[in-house]
């Protein structure tokens, strides 16, 4: 029956190359696409594809987030990431929900396709570059500072760095204004940042949100 693909991305024209590469191999079939994070997995749950092919900086729900939740909700797909990061602490965070691969998007044409059929072979795949990023941090002895946030606190993060105020972030998360702003007094307060610009460029050094 050849290998099944959920594609998510919000970026048509990646998501459009993706496709034809993946396709470009007769055993591989894309059955679903995505543009935002929730609609990632709601596809997922629909279809149960193979793999599950997913753009770490998503609208709505995190890449991370959207893998917590297909690894739970649909084990039997395996999720490969994709992103413009290659910092060691998202990786691990990646890794440690639930991903099976994990590729940068400048090398995704030469290692997308392999990346899909290592994980439906039940192996691991490392991108050009991730895997020494890994050991590097390793051997320089880095802490994840990620480790350090709450789920809630990422999602905080990704609103606030993404430009939504206090009353628009309650709103998404279904909590009150004052709580919005102590989740990211405290938060800041964990990561030694003192302003919101430094929020920002906290956000999208590790993915969490874009410049866009």
């Amino acid at each position: 029956m050849g290998i099944s693909v959920l594609l998510a991305d919000d970026h048509g024209v990646l998501r459009d190359g993706v496709r034809r590469l993946l396709e470009a191999n007769a055993d591989i079939r894309v059955t679903g696409t995505a543009d935002d994070g929730r609609a990632a997995v709601e596809q997922a749950v629909k279809l149960t594809p193979d793999v599950a092919v997913v753009d770490i900086s998503m609208p709505v729900i995190s890449g991370i987030e959207v893998t917590r939740c297909i690894t739970r909700q649909v084990p039997a797909t395996a999720v490969v990431i994709l992103s413009m990061h290659s910092s060691a602490e998202l990786v691990r965070e990646a890794l440690r929900a639930g991903a099976r691969g994990y590729l940068l998007k400048e090398s995704a044409g030469d290692d997308v396709v392999k990346a899909v059929r290592a994980v439906v072979a039940g192996k691991r795949f490392l991108g050009n570059g991730i895997a020494d990023a890994l050991i590097e941090s390793c051997v320089l002895g880095r802490s994840d500072v990620m480790e350090q946030l709450t789920p809630r606190e990422r999602e905080v993060v990704r609103l606030v760095a993404g430009g939504k105020s206090n009353a628009e972030a309650a709103a998404t998360l279904g909590l009150s204004p004052r709580s919005v702003e102590t989740y990211r007094l405290r938060l800041m307060q964990k990561l030694g940042l003192a302003d919101l610009p430094s929020l920002v460029k906290f956000a999208i050094r590790h993915g969490i949100t874009t410049l866009e």
